[in-house]
C-alpha cells in the first residue's frame, strides 16, 4: 500500500518534469504575419525568418513536419527571430513597406498550383520552400532555397542572428562555415 501512495504522489511530479522538458515542442514556433513582424520591430527589433511555402509542395510539408518541430529549432527561432509563414500562392493580401500586394489571380478550390502571389515575386522567390532572412528593418539578407534538416538550418540561423551586419560579405560567411560547431541535439 505504501508503494502505491508514493507512486500516486510522484505521478504528478513526473508529469510536470515531462511537460517542462518538451515545452518547446508543445508551444511550437510562434508564427506571425509579415505585418505583425514589422509592427513588433517597433517594440523589440529582431531579424525575421520567413518560410515561403505552397500547399502542394512536398519538401515544404517535410520542413514543417521534420525541421520546424525540432525542439532546438523551435527554441532558437522563438528566442532570436520573428517567424513568418507565407503561402506563396495564397489569397491573403499583404502590406509590406507601405506597398499592398494582392493575389488577384488566386482561384478558390484549385487543387495543386495556383496563381503566384505578387509578394513572393517581390521577394524574388522562384522555388519552394524558400527561407527569407530579413534584417530588423525588413531588408532581405538572403533567400535560402530548398528543404533543410534542423542541422542544415542551424548554421544559417546562428550566422544571421549572431554574426550578420549590413557590411557582412561572403568571406565572413565562408569563414563562419569552416569553424561552425553544432549545438543542436
Amino acid at each position: 500500500m505504501t508503494k502505491m501512495r508514493v507512486f500516486v504522489f510522484l505521478l504528478p511530479v513526473l508529469a510536470l518534469f515531462a511537460s517542462n522538458s518538451s515545452n518547446a515542442q508543445s508551444v511550437g514556433i510562434q508564427w506571425i504575419t509579415i505585418e505583425e513582424a514589422m509592427d513588433a520591430q517597433a517594440q523589440e527589433p529582431r531579424k525575421i525568418i520567413m518560410d515561403v511555402y505552397t500547399q502542394w509542395c512536398g519538401p515544404c510539408k517535410m520542413m514543417m513536419a521534420n525541421t520546424f518541430t525540432h525542439p532546438d529549432v523551435i527554441d532558437f527561432i522563438n528566442d532570436n527571430y520573428y517567424a513568418v509563414k507565407f503561402d506563396a500562392e495564397g489569397p491573403d493580401p499583404v502590406t509590406f513597406q507601405s506597398e499592398l500586394y494582392e493575389n488577384e489571380g488566386y482561384r478558390e478550390g484549385v487543387r495543386g498550383r495556383n496563381s503566384p502571389h505578387p509578394f513572393s515575386r517581390a521577394l524574388g522567390v522562384s522555388a519552394y520552400p524558400t527561407l527569407i532572412f530579413m534584417s530588423e528593418k525588413g531588408q532581405i539578407i538572403a533567400p535560402i532555397t530548398g528543404y533543410k534538416t534542423p542541422f542544415q538550418l542551424e548554421p544559417f540561423l546562428t550566422f544571421f542572428s549572431e554574426h550578420w551586419s549590413p557590411t557582412t560579405g561572403q568571406a565572413e560567411w565562408d569563414a563562419f562555415k569552416t569553424t561552425f560547431e553544432s549545438t543542436f541535439d
